[in-house]
């Protein structure tokens, strides 16, 4: 499985790496516009991301945005709704407002800071990656 970890903290980033990597190859960048370039590079090569773990908050260009333009690119591109690149929102946003935004946009999981491992993994088992 190819992992994408979109997170501008270094602790929580180094975290996610340590923990995904156990379940396939990580990519790691640092915000929303690496993101986009990572997900346009993997498309390119054809080697699509299974999972994305996008932080909703970051500099440059917000998880939201990265997610909208996500889809907006699998759409273009013909990518059936089933063989979409799932992606698990993080945030330690308290408010509910931004994450059913994300829902709304089509992201298939939330996990709030700091991260559950036992709930992330629960969440990657019912989306059918492990």
């Amino acid at each position: 499985m190819r992992i994408l970890i979109v997170e501008d903290d270094l602790v929580s980033r180094r975290f996610l790496q340590k923990f995904l990597s156990r379940f396939g190859e990580c990519d790691v960048v640092v915000d929303g516009m690496e993101a986009l370039d990572a997900f346009l590079y993997s498309l390119k090569e054809n080697v699509p991301y299974s999972l994305i773990c996008l932080d909703i908050m970051m500099p440059k260009v917000d998880g939201i945005k990265v997610l909208k333009t996500i889809r907006e690119l699998e759409t273009q591109k013909g990518i059936p709704a089933r063989d979409r690149t799932k992606v698990i929102m993080t945030t330690a946003l308290n408010g509910t407002e931004m994450v059913q935004k994300a829902f709304e946009l089509g992201c298939e999981g939330f996990a709030s800071k700091p991260l559950d491992t036992e709930k992330l993994v629960e969440v990657m088992e019912k989306l059918g990656l492990i």
